[in-house]
């Protein structure tokens, strides 16, 4: 392929790509044989972008679901309405994503019966840790017997609907799903610019490490892939995805101890892996902190997404070398709620982004799909906006330079917020032609400039698929 007149690092150039690697780059380059012309007419050539944070599988899963935020449904009457129009699937279920207690309260197998009660539904909570489950529901999957942590009893003992962090005890009491990892979620990704993913799922079992590898196999996830819940010291199938920093998950509530945290960054760390936090609170950063810098730090180890980072934290990740993996796209979904939720002298610490890069941190972005917005252009606008839905500020002093929260995009999987790739003879045709020079890029940050993303030099995604053949 050659790609004429795009704009690279500010100036115009052809661009030559051949075996999948940009095998030339020129103000002028003859079209060779009958290779492929694109003209890019002035539009950036930048490097595809890599989401640094995503949970494929339940980002494939909310393929036909109900979207229950109050961005969809802002009321109990809204949500029953949306519930009812959903035809159930297959085997007569009908599901709903990302919902908000601010839309009908703390739901139960009883209040979601008074929303929808005639066929088995489950609502899973925004946070992803929740799954509800009506009355028909409760019944399919005999929650009434299950004995396992995470199932709600009553004071009666009876099963209140409500299923904690049990989504692989779900899964298997549920109908079978059809393929996990749909060409569709491939397609959605490239049609973003988005050239390479990582996998947070925690703790994957061998069924997940094949199904991805199956999927980037057959060419449905395009996508290079890193997985930090690869099981630890375990080879992964080669060709196909790779083992990223071990994923540890400090939820908000009964974190472990000192010693234990330890210990279980020390065991990834004795295999050669870095680990990555997921941190749900201000605390649980601080505990990863203190246990980190007593088992050692190696290069890679980072935090990934806390909501709330004190201030008095921000030096000692910038000292202790981590990087910091962010998701200010829930800013513009979520906003509003963290403005009404967090105490005041609290908000300058929420998704801290300016502050991190000043203490010297690495900073990666990310979507955290299905639990913030998959487009990354959506995201980057949250960086640099700061803006809630209806209109309000979280943390102005956070904004992020608009060329700063596109790097955040740019940098490599394995290294979340460093150096920033280039347009270079000789690395993987992973790239993005967007249709407007980089200045109108940066003003606009809208998913609708791509034109075209390649991987492996192989156009996967955007508005220009077909290959033109003729001289450009």
């Amino acid at each position: 392929m050659l790609i004429r007149g795009a704009e690279v690092d500010g100036l115009p150039v052809d661009v030559r790509i051949r075996h999948g690697l940009v095998t030339a780059i020129a103000p002028a380059l003859p079209r060779e044989g009958t290779e492929a012309v694109v003209a890019a007419g002035g539009g950036a050539l930048l490097p595809g972008l890599t989401d640094h944070h995503l949970h494929l599988f339940a980002t494939a899963a909310e393929s036909g679901a109900v979207l229950c935020a109050p961005s969809a449904v802002p009321d109990a009457a809204a949500l029953s309405a949306a519930l009812h129009r959903a035809a159930p699937d297959a085997h007569g279920w009908v599901r709903g994503v990302r919902y908000d207690v601010s839309v009908a309260g703390d739901l139960d197998a009883a209040g979601l019966d008074r929303l929808r009660g005639d066929v088995p539904v489950r609502v899973r909570h925004r946070s992803g840790a929740l799954w509800v489950l009506n009355g028909p529901a409760v019944a399919a999957v005999g929650l009434d017997t299950a004995d396992r942590p995470g199932v709600e009893r009553d004071a009666a003992g009876r099963p209140t609907g409500r299923l904690r962090q049990a989504d692989a005890w779900l899964a298997d009491r549920l109908p079978a799903a059809g393929p996990l990892l749909p060409a569709a979620l491939g397609r959605q990704l490239a049609d973003h610019g988005i050239t390479a993913v990582t996998d947070a799922g925690p703790a994957l079992d061998p069924a997940a490490v094949d199904a991805v590898a199956a999927a980037t196999a057959r060419g449905d996830l395009p996508q290079r892939v890193l997985l930090l819940g690869a099981p630890l010291g375990v080879p992964l199938p080669d060709p196909g995805p790779v083992a990223g920093p071990w994923r540890i998950g400090l939820p908000g509530g009964g974190l472990p101890g000192h010693a234990a945290l330890t210990a279980r960054i020390a065991a990834a760390h004795r295999v050669g892996r870095p680990v990555a936090a997921h941190c749900a609170t201000g605390e649980a950063v601080l505990s990863f902190l203190a246990a980190v810098e007593e088992a050692g730090v190696l290069p890679g180890d980072r935090i990934d997404h806390p909501l709330l980072v004190p201030a008095a934290a921000v030096p000692e990740i910038g000292r202790l070398g981590l990087r910091v993996v962010g998701r200010p796209g829930l800013i513009a979904d979520l906003g509003d709620d963290y403005l009404r939720s967090v105490p005041p002298a609290r908000l300058p610490d929420v998704h801290r982004g300016a502050s991190l890069v000043a203490a010297g941190v690495s900073l990666g972005l990310s979507s955290d799909a299905p639990y913030g917005p998959l487009d990354p252009w959506a995201v980057m606008r949250a960086a640099v906006l700061r803006r809630t839905r209806s209109g309000g500020t979280v943390a102005a002093g956070e904004r992020l330079a608009v060329g700063r929260a596109l790097a955040g995009y740019l940098s490599p999987a394995a290294f979340p917020g460093g150096p920033v790739r280039r347009v270079r003879v000789g690395v993987a045709a992973d790239l993005v032609l967007l249709g407007a020079p980089l200045g109108e890029v940066l003003r606009r940050l809208d998913t609708a400039l791509v034109r075209l993303t390649l991987i492996g030099g192989r156009p996967v995604g955007g508005s220009l698929l077909t290959r033109e053949a003729a001289p450009g």
